[in-house]
């Protein structure tokens, strides 16, 4: 059993920091535990942000309560960690004694021209209001990155009818599913008279205020210009602390940082392989599977799965796109069930390792399907 008299502390209100504090009361710590959170909006899902929250209010991701944790919250900003003394210092001048740590400020999004007015993103509550309400009143619409969120921004502006420029230097979603499915994404939004252009250098706003980009010397007027290029970890408040480096912080497979009884999960974590290969995994699956391998070890104990969940999901204009197995994908699948025209194809991949990768492109599938067929392989 855990030690009910260690205090645990989570610094960030993210899936993975939630996710581990539900995970400290699933494994039996019945001692304190204590939130560190600074969005003032409190705790919520952000997948919603841009698959829902964008095209109405509806869609509004509900908070998640903390009522049922017993937990001690501290709604300030983490400014600074004494890591000899076991503190973590905020903003609002509170000083919190920890046993055990576990960070998960997740991370912001990546700004091109954060010193202009005009740059949309998506990554917080306020964000997404922000861009939905800028959404209500535009005539045009270009979206910087092709990746994930880029074409899930565009395709809430393509619901509200409004004509969309997609620009990125490389096909739609081609770093993350190869080009079998990057042909098929990009199809589906040439049929809906979505523009994708493919740049030979990073396109970047103009104007100040902002009112269109320039890709490759050429101006692309736009009301509104939504930058999806990536995100930055939260880590600047651990600067000295030798925990965090410009990728985040870096974690073994135990989640366990460089510093005794720290442990880092979510967006703002980069692995640390044992043979010395490092690597970034910013997906809500991975930030779940973090944050409960993080917990156990904030207990001392074995986690209760491993500190990775090959799960993707997303929206291709209307069409759900839920991934199981290992990325990217490379050269044809292994099967096709289905028509990917059509938008309802389960494909599949056997890799060379013996694992498998499922998707199902459209075709209504429940998870739970996708993850047995996977395993199929192993």
């Amino acid at each position: 059993m855990p030690d009910g008299n260690r205090r645990v502390v989570v610094v960030g209100d993210s899936v993975a920091g939630v996710t581990a504090l539900r995970e400290l009361r699933a494994l039996g710590h019945t001692g304190p535990v204590a939130l560190i959170a600074a969005d003032p909006d409190g705790c919520y899902p952000r997948p919603p942000l841009s698959k829902k929250a964008l095209v109405d209010a509806a869609g509004d991701p509900e908070g998640w309560s903390l009522a049922d944790l017993e937990v001690d919250v501290t709604r300030s900003a983490a400014v600074g960690l004494d890591s000899e003394r076991r503190i973590v210092h905020t903003e609002g001048g509170h000083s919190v004694h920890y046993d055990a740590l576990v960070l998960a400020t997740g991370a912001r999004a990546r700004r091109l021209a954060p010193e202009r007015e005009g740059e949309f993103v998506v990554r917080t509550m306020r964000d997404a209001t922000a861009l939905r309400e800028r959404l209500s009143a535009a005539s045009s619409v270009a979206v910087i990155g092709a990746g994930f969120l880029g074409l899930e921004v565009a395709g809430a502006a393509h619901r509200r009818g409004l004509p969309v420029t997609v620009v990125d230097t490389e096909p739609p979603l081609m770093r993350m599913l190869g080009p079998f499915l990057s042909e098929a994404v990009a199809a589906r939004l040439r049929a809906a008279s979505v523009d994708v252009v493919r740049a030979t250098s990073p396109a970047v706003p103009s104007g100040d205020p902002i009112e269109g980009i320039t890709v490759d010397g050429v101006d692309i007027r736009a009301d509104v210009v939504v930058s999806c290029v990536g995100e930055v970890p939260n880590c600047e408040w651990l600067s000295g602390t030798a925990l965090a480096d410009p990728r985040g912080i870096a974690v073994d497979e135990r989640c366990a940082t460089s510093v005794p009884d720290v442990f880092a999960a979510g967006d703002v974590t980069h692995r640390r392989g044992a043979d010395g290969t490092r690597g970034r995994n910013p997906f809500w699956s991975h930030a779940v599977a973090q944050a409960k391998v993080a917990a156990a070890g904030a207990l001392g104990l074995e986690p209760r799965c491993a500190p990775h969940d090959d799960y993707f999901w997303t929206d291709i204009l209307g069409a759900p796109v839920k991934i199981v197995g290992p990325l990217p994908l490379v050269g044809e699948p292994t099967r096709i069930a289905g028509s990917l025209e059509d938008a309802s194809a389960v494909l599949e991949w056997d890799h060379e390792d013996g694992r498998r990768t499922v998707v199902a492109f459209g075709a209504k599938k429940a998870v739970g399907w996708l993850r047995r067929r996977a395993a199929d392989a192993e």
